[in-house]
């Protein structure tokens, strides 16, 4: 997290678990990222973060774990999904440094 905070990038978690249980979650696992809760799926789902998976041969629906990287216009620069846990953080961090100095780029050129 303190990468990520010195590059003034804010990590938000967003499940359907009530917030009760992301209260419990947090506390025991001593996580200060902010965490939403979305018991109805609808912001998941227009993140396209909600389809079919599979588990132990069964398919079902649930969160397809996904991260987004939006810029601060609110515009989705990059999309990671489904996401691998191994390398994950690294590869975000590395891509949102790589962006940040795109956009910088853009900005001292006029565009």
């Amino acid at each position: 997290m303190p990468e990520f905070e010195s590059e003034n990038a804010v990590v938000i978690g967003i499940s359907a678990d009530s917030v009760k249980s992301h209260e419990r979650f947090a506390q025991k696992n001593g996580i200060t990222t902010l965490l939403l809760s979305d018991p109805d799926q609808n912001l998941i789902r227009l993140y396209g973060a909600w389809g079919k998976k599979m588990l132990y041969g069964k398919e079902y629906e649930g969160i397809v774990r996904s991260t987004y990287l939006i810029d601060p216009q609110g515009r989705v620069q990059w999309i990671w999904s489904p996401v691998k846990v191994p390398g994950h953080v690294e590869d975000v961090l590395k891509t949102l440094r790589h962006a940040k100095k795109n956009l910088q780029g853009q900005t001292e050129g006029g565009d």
